[in-house]
């Protein structure tokens, strides 16, 4: 977060009840967190794990891996990533036809 200029200050922090299947023990907790960037109006929420501290770790990796997306472009790792495995399946389709 301090390479690409995200502030702790910066980001809003909510907790929500999580949606989907899991009983009572689901509804009663909020543990789904809402990270918003304030200064980019970037949205982010998780509700990976059970625990709150987890989901927190995750919303704040979601919320790099989109910034990255964002700011950097086609040379973001994720992209990069992508564009990698559509190569590879792109050779073995060629090998296939041949």
């Amino acid at each position: 977060m301090e390479e690409l200029g995200i502030l702790e200050s910066d980001i809003e922090e909510k907790a929500t009840l999580p949606s989907g299947r899991g009983g009572q023990k689901m509804q009663k907790t909020a543990t789904c967190i809402q990270l918003t960037h304030k200064p980019t109006g970037i949205k982010v929420s998780c509700q990976k794990e059970r625990s709150k501290e987890m989901n927190r770790f995750f919303a704040r990796r979601r919320l790099v891996e989109k910034f990255e997306e964002i700011t950097l472009g086609k040379k973001s790792p994720k992209s990069l990533q992508a564009e990698k495995i559509r190569k590879q399946k792109k050779r073995r389709k060629r090998r296939l036809t041949h």
